[in-house]
């Protein structure tokens, strides 16, 4: 007995699909953000600040597809500066690229540099708070393009609600498994923080008018944490 499926479920389900994989990917800006940050806090407050941090984002998102008229009024153009026109969009991309590339900056001279803040580590719940306030920084950012891409991809406001909800509960998943990862391997810290400085350049970028495509983005990073990989492998073998 055959079962026919409806072209336009066939249609939808392909789309829904497609809208989870890209939601997912734009999703690991946001884990590897949250891993880093969660570092600076104790043991017992980190796994709290991931949780908040992608459920905040899965608030945002859906609030933002709640008053997706508003957001689609972003891509109007408000003023120009030096024959460089801006819109609410660009301008949203553009502060987030800049704060991007000052947490990721600042990030690695500590690494290199072996420096804390004052000279102790972040911690407590005023540290707690001003963390998750940054995470929600990022997480403005990176939900109004993951909205934005969601739109010119499917018609259907539903298809958008469950494609987020759906990939919040993948990034929560995987979320705990990658910033365990991320934290025990130094080199992959600065891998993953290097990671972070290239987005907020295509942020700018994009920011300033100039969009780069994804693939050149998430290409050669993948292929720098496959030679990371190799090169960890390697070095356990020789120490074996």
């Amino acid at each position: 007995m055959r079962i026919f499926v409806p072209m336009e479920v066939f249609d939808i389900a392909i789309a829904l699909l497609t809208l989870i994989a890209l939601e997912v990917v734009l999703g690991i800006d946001n884990i590897i953000f949250i891993g880093i940050l969660s570092d600076k806090l104790p043991e017992g407050q980190r796994d709290k600040l991931r949780k908040w941090g992608i459920g905040l984002a899965m608030v945002m998102r859906l609030g933002l597809l709640t008053a997706i008229s508003w957001v689609m009024t972003l891509d109007t153009d408000l003023f120009t500066v030096w024959g460089q026109v801006f819109s609410g969009k660009e301008l949203i991309l553009l502060v987030g690229g800049v704060f991007l590339l000052y947490k990721a900056t600042r990030e690695i001279f500590h690494m290199t540099e072996k420096l804390k803040d004052d000279g102790k580590k972040d911690t407590g719940a005023h540290t707690f708070g001003s963390l998750l306030a940054q995470v929600l920084v990022l997480d403005l950012v990176f939900s109004l393009d993951s909205i934005i891409t969601a739109v010119g991809m499917v018609d259907e406001l539903w298809v958008m609600y469950v494609a987020v909800v759906v990939t919040v509960g993948i990034m929560l998943l995987a979320s705990q498994p990658i910033i365990n990862f991320i934290s025990k391997h130094p080199s992959f810290k600065v891998l993953a923080l290097s990671f972070l400085m290239v987005i907020g350049v295509a942020l700018v970028a994009e920011g300033m008018g100039h969009y780069l495509p994804k693939g050149y983005i998430y290409g050669p990073m993948a292929f720098a944490f496959f030679v990371d990989v190799l090169q960890m492998r390697v070095l356990g073998a020789k120490k074996a």
